[in-house]
């Protein structure tokens, strides 16, 4: 029964499935990772939107896609890239240098050196406020979508699984430090590294909170600065919101879109030219994705789950 005293059916072949998945999924997770409380969390509350009712069942259905994308991102932690490839740490900070270096007092610096020596309080605030927006505007514009669009939030969530899979893909061919990795411990490569929040630290102070620290303290991977998806991902929305002719709403996506690239550079968490990459990332996942959806037997398929989540 549902909230409103409503019975919910579900098959028996559905329970057997959903079941499975989740038992697997928790025992793979121990056998990986070690047990952590979030997979409890994220199973009660897969479990809980597919029973309460039609409604959330088909909106955990449609949204199982980003529940895929963050068992794969999570997974990343059990074969951390330095594992598998070199780590570029002086490599791409003299790369980024010879493209985009500024002369500063006779030195030649990168950008963010540059902002690091020339940091404001109100940039320190505002390019917090648009990092913040990384998460939130795309699932956001998902939700929006979902309700409203169904077949466009199957492409949107879709391209943006591809996209990621591209951006992991990168990952683990050229592990790469980011400009924080630099100003901290030089051109060393240290295993085990912690994730480091960079200049979004002054955010953090700003408003005596642990806001960044939290969120980074759970990354993946430390050493997967190139590309940079969180430069990738805004792409994705203004290209959707721009498909799907949004209006003013789309003056919003991309203000927000360019101060997550500024604020990546700014507060050192990606050069230039990860940005560039996470860009160029999104360009192709978005027309990789298209190419796919075109196909006649992706399309079927495609009809097929948009009348499961409709």
């Amino acid at each position: 029964m549902n909230a409103s005293g409503q019975a919910v059916y579900v098959n028996a072949k559905s329970v057997t499935v959903l079941t499975s998945l989740s038992v697997a999924y928790l025992l793979l997770s121990n056998y990986l990772l070690g047990f952590k409380s979030d997979q409890l969390v994220f199973v009660g509350i897969v479990n809980t939107l597919f029973y309460l009712t039609k409604g959330t069942r088909k909106f955990i259905l449609g949204f199982g896609i980003f529940a895929v994308y963050w068992i794969l991102f999570d997974y990343m932690k059990a074969l951390p890239n330095y594992m598998v490839n070199k780590v570029s740490i002086a490599g791409i900070y003299n790369f980024e240098k010879s493209l985009f270096g500024i002369h500063h007092n006779g030195k030649l610096i990168t950008a963010n050196e540059y902002w690091l020596i020339n940091q404001h309080r109100w940039m320190d605030i505002v390019g917090g406020l648009f990092y913040l927006c990384w998460i939130p505007v795309p699932l956001g514009f998902a939700t929006y979508l979902f309700f409203t669009r169904k077949m466009e939030f199957l492409h949107f969530a879709l391209t943006f699984f591809t996209v990621n899979l591209l951006g992991f893909v990168v990952y683990y061919s050229f592990p790469a430090a980011a400009p924080w990795y630099v100003q901290e411990h030089g051109f060393n490569f240290i295993a085990h590294t912690p994730g480091g929040i960079g200049g979004l630290a002054r955010f953090d102070h700003i408003f005596h909170t642990d806001v960044f620290k939290g969120i980074y303290k759970k990354g993946s991977n430390v050493f997967a600065a190139m590309p940079s998806l969180h430069s990738a991902y805004p792409v994705i929305v203004v290209y959707y919101g721009l498909k799907n002719r949004l209006g003013w709403a789309n003056i919003f996506l991309v203000t927000v879109m360019l101060g997550i690239w500024f604020t990546a550079v700014y507060a050192s968490h990606h050069y230039i030219v990860d940005v560039l990459a996470g860009i160029m990332c999104a360009i192709v996942g978005i027309s990789l994705f298209n190419f796919i959806a075109s196909l006649k037997p992706i399309a079927a398929l495609l009809n097929k789950y948009e009348k499961i989540i409709t």
